[in-house]
Parts: C-alpha cells; sequence; structure tokens
C-alpha cells in the first residue's frame, strides 16, 4: 500500500535548505541508558510480565526488540494511581484480587489486595530494571502502614541488585488534596504535611530493606521522587523541595509526569493537540527549566526523568491516543525530551487503556496486540541508536521548521552527525470520519514535504533512509518502521519484515545537501554513510 499511496501523490515544491551541524554544538541532551522505556500500572502489572510459571512473553518480546536497538532493555517503572490502592494480605493465593467500582474507574480496580506471588512479576523479565510503588496513600491509615513494612522486604528480594533502578512512595501526591469522596487527604493538607510523611515512609522501606536484604548496598535502596507534574498548583514542587524532600539523600532520580492535555479535556483533536510540534515543544521545554531551578537550590542532584508520560491523561481517547497519529506524536515527544535534558521517559500504559504501546493479554474490552505507538517506540529508538557505547555518547539537536505539524532532529554520536530526523505531522486520512476502522473507498491523493538538509561537504553519502509508516494518521494497524511489523498475529511481537513496503531506499548528497521527501503523516530517518540501527 505504502507504493501505491504515497507516488500517487506529488511532492510538495522546492524545500528551503535546513542547516545541520556536521559536528554536535552545545546542548542539553543527555538521553541515557534505556532511555525509551515504560511505566505499568501496578494492578495491570501480572498481566504485562505474567508470572514463573506463567511469563508473558509477548512483553519480553516487545522489550528485547527495543533492547536490540538502543543497547539495553527498557526500564519499567510499576505503579500509577492503583500504587496507592493496593493493601497486602499475606493469605491471598492470587498474585492480586481488583475490586473495579464504575463510579470511581471504569479502567482499574480501586479496592486492591496484592498477594505474596504478585511481586514474581519482578523476576519473569530477564535483563529489566525495575522501580516499585508503595502506597502513600492509605500510609497514615493502619493497614496502609502494615502494608508499607510487609512489602518492603518482598519487593527488596524480588528485585534485588540486578533489577534495580529505584523505589517510589506515593504517585501524584498534588491530587491527594483536590477534595471530594475519595481524597486521600483533605485541603489542608500541604507541602509541610507530604514531606513529613515521604520522608518517614520512605525512611521506614528502607529500615526494613536494611534488615532483610543486607547484601543491598546503600545506593541500591534509593528512590524517584517527587513523582508528579512539578508545575503543579497543588504541591509546587520547589517548595517541597526546599522544605528538604532529599533531606536523606536518598533521592536518585528526579521524576516527574508529563502528559500534553486530558482525555476529557473540550477541544482535543489528533491534529491540533497530539500532532502540534509547537504545543510539544512548550510543554516540555517549561518542565524541563522547572527542573533547573529546582536543581539550582543545591538541595540534591538528581538526573531528570518522565517516570510516567503519554498523550492524554486518563488513559487516552479512542480515535487519538491509539491512532498512528499517536505513534508520531510520541515519536516528537520522546525526541524533543531527549533534546532538552531527560535521561529517560517512561510511557505509561495498563491493561485496556487507550494509550498503551500493546495489550498484554486478551480481555472483553480489547484483544492481545501491539498498538500504534509501540511503533513511535520502536522509531525513537532507531533515531537515537545504541546508547550503551562508550565515548562521547548521544545528543539530540532540535532544527527549526516553520509548520506547528512538523519536526526534525539531528543526531550526533561522539560528537559526529550520524542520523537526521524528519516527522511530517499534517494529518492524512483514509478511514470514515477518521475512526480508523471504516476504509474510504477512494482516498484523496496523499501529499509529501521535501526536506533539504545542509549536512556539510566532507560528509559522503550514501544516505539510508529508514520510515515510519501506515495508511493514514488514522491507522490503527498496518504500522511498519523500515518494513518491519512487530504484530503480536505474526511472531508473537518479534520482528517480521513486510513485503508489500519499500526498504533500501538511499539518497545521494549533492553539494552537501540531501533531499527527502516525507509523506503527510509519516516520518523519514535519515541514516549518515548508510548506518542503520534496526
Amino acid at each position: 500500500m505504502w507504493k501505491q499511496v504515497v507516488f500517487a501523490a506529488s511532492a510538495a515544491a522546492t524545500a528551503e535548505i535546513i542547516r545541520v551541524e556536521p559536528a554536535a554544538p552545545h546542548t542539553n541532551s543527555t538521553p541515557s541508558q534505556s532511555f525509551v522505556s515504560y511505566s505499568i500500572e501496578l494492578s495491570s502489572f501480572p498481566d504485562f510480565a505474567g508470572n514463573k510459571s506463567n511469563p508473558n512473553t509477548f512483553t519480553d518480546n516487545l522489550l528485547t526488540n527495543i533492547g536490540n536497538i538502543i543497547g539495553s532493555k527498557p526500564y519499567i517503572r510499576v505503579g500509577g494511581n492503583t500504587q496507592d490502592y493496593a493493601l497486602y494480605n499475606a493469605s491471598l493465593p492470587t498474585q492480586i484480587k481488583g475490586i473495579y467500582d464504575p463510579a470511581r474507574s471504569e479502567d482499574y480496580p480501586t479496592t486492591i489486595f496484592l498477594g505474596p506471588s504478585f511481586f514474581e512479576s519482578y523476576q519473569t523479565l530477564p535483563g529489566v530494571k525495575f522501580s516499585h510503588g508503595f502506597n502513600l496513600g492509605k500510609g497514615t491509615s493502619a493497614a496502609g502502614w502494615q502494608t508499607l513494612v510487609d512489602t518492603a522486604p518482598l519487593a527488596c528480594k524480588a528485585i534485588g541488585r540486578d533489577g534495580y533502578y529505584g523505589y517510589e512512595y506515593g504517585n501524584e501526591p498534588n491530587n491527594f488534596n483536590l477534595g471530594g469522596r475519595w481524597a486521600p487527604r483533605t485541603r489542608r493538607w500541604g507541602s509541610k504535611d507530604y514531606v513529613r510523611e515521604w520522608l518517614n515512609g520512605t525512611a521506614e522501606v528502607r529500615r526494613q530493606m536494611r534488615l532483610h536484604c543486607p547484601e543491598l548496598e546503600p545506593e541500591y535502596l534509593e528512590f524517584m521522587a517527587p513523582s508528579y507534574d512539578d508545575r503543579a498548583e497543588s504541591l509546587k514542587a520547589l517548595e517541597v523541595w526546599k522544605l528538604g524532600l532529599d533531606r536523606d539523600d536518598s533521592i536518585n532520580t528526579y521524576s516527574v509526569h508529563h502528559y500534553i492535555d486530558m482525555a476529557d479535556a473540550p477541544g482535543v483533536t489528533l491534529q491540533h493537540t497530539l500532532m502540534n510540534h509547537t504545543r510539544t515543544k512548550i510543554s516540555l521545554d517549561e518542565q524541563a527549566r522547572e527542573y533547573e531551578k529546582i536543581m539550582a537550590l543545591g538541595k540534591g542532584n538528581a538526573p531528570l526523568i518522565a517516570g510516567e508520560a503519554n498523550s492524554l491523561a486518563h488513559q487516552g481517547k479512542p480515535g487519538l491516543s491509539n491512532s498512528f497519529g499517536a505513534a508520531l506524536w510520541g515519536l516528537d515527544f520522546n525526541m524533543h525530551a531527549a533534546a532538552v535534558g531527560y535521561h529517560r521517559m517512561h510511557m505509561h500504559q495498563g491493561t485496556n487503556y487507550r494509550y498503551q504501546s500493546w495489550q498484554p493479554i486478551d480481555t472483553d474490552k480489547a484483544v492481545k496486540g501491539t498498538k500504534a505507538p509501540y511503533y513511535g517506540n520502536i522509531a525513537t529508538a532507531n533515531a537515537l541508536g545504541n546508547l550503551t557505547r562508550g565515548g562521547g555518547g548521544v545528543a539530540v539537536v532540535p532544527l527549526h521548521l516553520a509548520s506547528d505539524s512538523e519536526a526534525a532532529y539531528a543526531v550526533y554520536e561522539d560528537g559526529r552527525l550520524r542520523r537526521v530526523l524528519a516527522i511530517n505531522m499534517r494529518g492524512y486520512n483514509t478511514t470514515r470520519g477518521g475512526a480508523g476502522v471504516d476504509p474510504l473507498p477512494a482516498p484523496p491523493p496523499r501529499p509529501s514535504r521535501s526536506y533539504a538538509f545542509q549536512i556539510g561537504g566532507d560528509l559522503r553519502g550514501p544516505v539510508g533512509v529508514q520510515r515510519l509508516l501506515a495508511n493514514g494518521s488514522d491507522a490503527i494497524t498496518g504500522i511498519t518502521f523500515d518494513g518491519w511489523s512487530y504484530n503480536y498475529e505474526l511472531d508473537n511481537g518479534k520482528p517480521v519484515r513486510q513485503s508489500n513496503v519499500t526498504t533500501g531506499e538511499t539518497l545521494r548528497v549533492e553539494g552537501g545537501v540531501v533531499t527527502v521527501e516525507v509523506p503527510d503523516s509519516s516520518a523519514a530517518l535519515l541514516n549518515i554513510g548508510s548506518r542503520s540501527n534496526s
């Protein structure tokens, strides 16, 4: 279909030349090992990971795909709203027991008990590092505190050294004091209360871990915080940091949460909300500046990560968060984050969530399978390349383009230009109403845009091209990167080359300029010297 659709439309007029420095300029870009990572809702974790007797090999295959590209498997943060509902039941014969209350949420259980076997899930995905989320929401109750005491030893024994990157106490405590029937704190609860509770609870977790896992050095008993959008009005991160959140020097990553908008917000659309580089840029830049202000206080020095992020909060919106347009958004979002100083990005998901990268099991709401956003994750991994190589590391530099609906990035390895990414986010639909289900019998011709990159006279061709493709921004299936499909149905998530997609494309460098045509609603990755990461 790619051959038929792309060349049916004429390319745009000759593009303005975009200068790309052959050597890396000064930049804040610091993408670290496993930059492409995930956050999984605690109540969904057994679905995604399985247990010792029945591990989820589909999940493992998808994580391995990314690890093979960037040099290490994604890290997984286990948490979200449900970590603050979870209590421990030592006699529970199952991994988890969750009770749904539609009045509170149709997406996840709000009464939750964890059994001892829940922690088996941390041992089913070899080579993955984890964080486990402890319950701060119920931390002031007797049952909540006992859960903290009982589960801290189980977590450190299950995760140990090899599986560890951090722990977490509480999810989005900035929402605790907003009022309402289910709020875990009163409106009077504020920054001083939060800091006191956080320091008390994290100290208890470390005390229990030192007692039950004495072989673990102090650096394996640290936390990520503050675990919410640090621009939140109700619990300003700048204030809690001043009050001594890292007084015990136990925070190893400054973890923020980041969503572009709310799924139920008025006026949310695919083109103007997600496929909008300006909006993504403004949001990420603002959060990076907030982080710099907090680190300037000198009260801790932790690298910036997005411990939970995705397109539209409240688990996404059908037709938007599960579309190919969301994959293009995710590619732009993660690349810009890498450019402005984020060390790692954890894209959040849960069973049946609309913005998930994959559905781990069959349910009455969704079938097991690879979803559109995963292909954006794969494209991001290829753009960044192997992040575990020695030398000068990888740096990402954004390139200025005129339109809100396009973005471009230069990627450097050891200070030298290696890849250029062009993302054309102009919408193109091939289904009725853009719903991604009912194909149009005669879709309109698909426009293309030309991008001319001045990469320098000493950089020779050929330049290899890898494309992120689907029938349109509304597509929810039929997606490929460089001709590879990662669909569950083909080989349990392992890469399978598709014969109907053009691959092996190369471009010439003429006068130091390489020009690529990018169809609307697609992206092209240029590998300088035809070097590829797939």
